[in-house]
C-alpha cells in the first residue's frame, strides 16, 4: 500500500502556491461534473474484484455479465438501491472507423442487447476507458466524426504516452477536433445507453504524482463531453489521485479513488485481505473535507462483501468495511460473484439504516486516529452518526467522551447495526468491540459543552536534530513545516516545552501531511513509543490526527520521529482538553524497535505498522526479538496479539519472564503483508520480558505485539 518515498521539495511547494486559491474557489464556486448524477453516491457492482480470481477470458462475456444482472435483480439488494452494473477493464476489441474502442464482439456479440437487458432489470450500465488514443489506431489515422481532422491531427508530437498505464498515445487538447473526438466517444457510448464511465491510470495520481503525463485535460474533456451529450452519465476517475490537484477532480469529476486497488491481485488467494481494508483508514483523514453533493465523493473502492469463501475478510471485517465506507459516504459497490451471494452478506449489504449513513450527504471527520479510531457526521439541529472502530485483532474496549463532539450527554443512541436503542449516554460512550469490529450508531446530542483550551506547537520552532529540516508550506498553519524526519535514530523534532496545568490524559492533534503511507513513533516523557500510522494524498497539504496522551504538570517532552523508516512532514502539534480524555486499554511494540539479536533484523516494509518489521529470526539459537519493558499494571492474564509475516508454516518460540518457551505454529501466503493470531499469556505486575525465537527453523519476520486486558 505504500507509494514511494515522500520527500518534501522546494521546487514543488513553489509550483503549487496556486493551491490554496484553488482550494478557495472549490469551496466558493466550483461544483463537481453532475450532469443529473451525483448528488449521493451510486451503489452497484463492478467486474474487476471477480477478474482478479477468475481469468478475464472466461468471467468477462455477455453472458456472464447477464447472469450478474440476474443476480443483483433476485438478490434482494436493488431495492436497496444497488443498480449499477460496471464492466471494468478487459472488454475492448477493435476500433470503429472513426477511432472508437467497440466491445470484444467474440465475447460480447450484441452489447446494445446486454445493455438493453440490464436496463430491462431496472438498472444502469457502466464501462470502463483509459486516457488517450490507442496507437493502432493513431497508425491507421482514422478521421474524427463531423471535423474535418484525424487522429494524427491531434494527439501530441512527438509521441507522448497517454496515462499512468503507459498505454496509447496523447491527446493534445489544444487542438482543434481533439474535444470533438471526445464527445464522438461519449456519444456512441450514450447512444448504447450507457450510464456511468470510470477513466482509469489517470495522473497526476495513480503513482504518478507529478504533471510528465497530466490528465486533467482529459478529465475535463470527458466532463464536457458529457455535458453535450446531456444523458445523464456518471463519471468516477482512478486510482490514488493526487490531492494537490483536488479543485480539478471535484469540478470534473462526480467520484475519485484516494488509494490503489483493494483486490490481492494475486497477494493473496482471495479477492481482498484486512491489511487492504485498514489502509482506507489511514488514507480518509486527508481526504474528509474535500467531499459532498457539490464537490464529488471520495472512492474507497469495491466492498468485498457476500462471498464468503472468496471475499478474503470475515463477516465481521466485512461489516467493519461497509460501516467505514457509509461513514466516508463514499460509492457502495460490490465485488464478487453475485450468482454465489451469502444471505450473510447479503444482510449486511441490504441494512438500509447504514445505507442511509452513506447516503446523508454528510461524510464523515475523524475524532480520534490510533489503533481504535473514531469517526463522526455532524447532521445537524443536534444529531450525528458516530462510528467506533477497533483496528487490533483482540477484542478492545473503546471509549468516547462526548464532549470531544461538543455536548455532555446523548438524548437517544441507537445501535444501527442490531437496530436497537440504548438509551440516553451521560458523559462518554464506552463499548467492547470485537477484534476488527464496530459500533455504528446515531445519536441526538444535549447540552452543549464549549471547546477545550487548547495550545498550539509550531514544529519549525520545535528542536531539531540530525537531517529534519524546515520547508515552507503555504498552506500549513504558519507556512512552514519540517521534513526529512526518521530514516534513523538521530532525526527527529523535539516539543520539549509542552504545559499542562494538571497530571492527566490530553487530546494531541498532530498535523502532518504525506503522499502515501508513513508513520511518527512519538516518544511521551520517556514513556511507551506510541506509533502513529498514516497516509494521505498530498505532500502539501496537512491533515490532522488526534490522539490521547498522557502529560505531567508543567513541562512535557514529545518526540516525533521513526529510527527504521519514513515518517510524514510535520506541521504543527495542537494539546487540548483538561486532563480527563480517554486512553486506549491497549498497547503496540513495534518489533523493529524491540531487542535484536543474533541475525534478526529491523528493515522497511510499507504495510507494516511502523512501516518496518523484524526479519531473519530463529534458523539458531539467540537469532531472536526481545521485548524487554512490556508492562501492565496488575498481574494476571492477558491478550496477545501477534502481528507476523510468513509465507507457509513457520513457527515462534514464545517466552515470556524465563518460564518454558511455548511453540506458536503459525501459517500465512505473504512476507509482504502482515496477519494476526491472539493467544493468552501471563503477566506479572509491572515490566515483562516476552522474547520471540525458533533455534532450530526459522521463524516469521515480525511486525509487532499489542497487549490488551481480557474483556467480557
Amino acid at each position: 500500500m505504500l507509494r514511494k518515498p515522500l520527500f518534501w521539495m522546494q521546487t514543488i511547494v513553489k509550483s503549487r502556491l496556486l493551491l490554496a486559491t484553488a482550494l478557495i474557489a472549490c469551496v466558493t464556486g466550483t461544483h463537481a461534473q453532475v450532469n443529473g448524477v451525483g448528488q449521493r453516491p451510486y451503489l452497484g457492482w463492478s467486474t474487476y474484484s471477480q477478474q482478479t480470481i477468475t481469468p478475464t477470458q472466461t468471467f468477462l462475456t455477455q453472458d456472464s455479465i447477464i447472469a450478474q444482472s440476474d443476480a443483483l435483480r433476485q438478490s434482494g439488494l436493488q431495492p436497496h438501491g444497488y443498480i449499477y452494473i460496471n464492466v471494468d477493464a478487459g472488454w475492448t476489441g477493435a476500433s470503429d472507423a472513426y477511432g472508437r474502442t467497440l466491445f470484444d464482439t467474440t465475447r460480447f456479440p450484441d452489447v446494445v442487447a446486454m445493455i438493453q437487458h440490464i436496463h430491462a432489470n431496472g438498472q444502469k450500465f457502466g464501462m470502463y476507458l483509459n486516457p488517450g488514443v490507442g496507437t493502432d489506431q493513431v497508425a491507421a489515422n482514422k478521421p474524427i466524426l463531423g471535423t474535418p481532422y484525424h487522429l494524427q491531427d491531434i494527439i501530441v508530437k512527438p509521441a507522448t504516452i497517454a496515462n499512468a498505464f503507459g498505454g496509447g498515445d496523447k491527446i493534445d487538447y489544444t487542438k482543434p477536433g481533439a474535444q470533438e473526438y471526445i464527445n464522438s466517444i461519449v456519444d456512441l457510448y450514450a447512444s448504447w445507453g450507457a450510464d456511468f464511465i470510470k477513466l482509469d491510470a489517470v495522473t497526476p495520481g495513480s503513482y504518478n504524482d507529478n504533471t510528465n503525463i497530466d490528465n486533467r485535460p482529459d478529465v475535463a474533456a470527458f466532463s464536457k463531453a458529457i455535458a453535450q451529450n446531456r444523458r445523464p452519465i456518471w463519471l468516477t476517475i482512478s486510482w490514488a489521485l493526487d490531492q494537490d490537484y483536488i479543485a480539478d477532480w471535484q469540478a470534473t469529476s462526480n467520484s475519485r479513488r484516494i488509494e490503489g486497488d483493494v483486490e490481492c491481485e494475486g497477494d493473496c488467494p482471495f479477492l481482498t485481505e484486512w491489511n487492504r481494508i485498514q489502509v482506507r483508514f489511514l488514507d480518509l483523514p486527508s481526504w474528509e473535507s474535500a467531499a459532498g453533493p457539490t464537490l464529488g465523493w471520495n472512492d474507497l473502492d469495491s466492498l468485498e462483501i457476500g462471498n464468503d469463501a472468496t471475499d478474503g475478510i470475515t463477516p465481521q471485517e466485512q461489516q467493519t468495511s461497509m460501516s467505514f465506507w457509509a461513514m466516508a459516504n463514499a460509492p457502495l459497490y460490490i465485488g464478487g460473484d453475485l450468482t454465489k451471494m451469502s444471505a450473510t452478506g447479503k444482510k449486511i449489504l441490504g441494512n438500509d439504516e447504514v445505507i442511509a449513513v452513506d447516503q446523508s450527504g454528510h461524510p464523515a471527520q475523524q475524532i480520534r486516529a490510533g489503533f481504535t479510531p473514531i469517526w463522526a457526521s455532524n447532521l445537524g439541529n443536534g444529531e450525528y452518526y458516530v462510528a467506533l472502530f477497533n483496528l487490533n485483532a483482540a477484542p478492545t474496549r473503546v471509549t468516547l467522551p462526548w464532549s470531544n463532539l461538543g455536548f455532555a450527554a446523548t438524548l437517544t443512541t441507537r445501535d444501527l447495526w442490531s437496530h436497537t436503542e440504548l438509551g440516553s449516554s451521560l458523559l462518554e460512550y464506552s463499548a467492547i468491540l470485537p477484534g476488527h469490529g464496530v459500533r455504528l450508531l446515531k445519536v441526538r446530542s444535549v447540552f452543549n459543552v464549549p471547546p477545550s483550551k487548547s495550545t498550539s506547537y509550531e514544529a519549525y520552532l520545535a528542536t531539531l536534530t540530525g537531517s529534519a529540516q524546515v520547508a515552507d508550506c503555504p498552506l500549513c498553519s504558519e507556512g512552514k513545516k519540517v521534513g526529512y524526519i526518521g530514516l534513523g535514530p538521530n532525526n527527529n523534532v523535539f516539543f520539549d516545552d509542552v504545559k499542562v496545568d494538571r497530571d492527566g490524559v490530553y487530546n494531541m492533534e498532530v498535523d502532518s501531511a504525506t503522499l502515501g503511507t508513513r508513520s511518527y513513533i512519538i516518544n511521551v516523557n520517556g514513556g511507551p513509543a506510541i506509533t502513529l500510522n498514516s497516509s494521505g494524498g498530498s505532500g502539501n497539504i496537512p491533515s490532522k490526527l488526534t490522539i490521547p496522551v498522557k502529560l505531567k504538570k508543567g513541562d512535557n517532552s514529545i518526540e516525533f520521529g521513526n529510527p527504521i523508516s519514513y515518517p510524514p512532514d510535520l506541521d504543527r502539534i495542537v494539546i487540548s482538553g483538561n486532563g480527563t480524555a480517554s486512553y486506549p486499554e491497549t498497547q503496540t511494540y513495534e518489533a523493529e524497535l524491540a531487542t535484536l539479536g543474533g541475525s534478526a533484523s529491523a528493515g522497511f516494509n510499507g504495510n507494516a505498522s511502523g512501516l518496518a518489521k523484524a526479519g531473519n529470526i530463529g534458523g539458531g539459537v539467540g537469532n531472536s526479538v526481545t521485548f524487554s519493558d512490556v508492562e501492565v499494571q496488575s498481574a494476571g492474564t492477558y491478550n496477545l496479539e501477534i502481528d507476523y509475516f510468513t509465507q507457509g508454516p513457520r513457527s515462534f518460540f514464545v517466552t515470556i519472564n524465563d518460564q518454558p518457551a511455548k511453540e506458536l505454529d503459525l501459517n500465512g501466503y505473504s512476507f509482504g503483508t502482515p496477519t494476526s493470531t491472539v493467544i493468552q499469556v501471563q503477566l506479572t505486575a509491572g515490566k515483562n520480558q516476552i522474547v520471540f525465537d525458533n533455534p532450530s527453523n526459522y521463524a516469521p519476520d515480525l511486525d509487532s505485539i499489542t497487549i490488551s486486558p481480557l474483556t467480557f
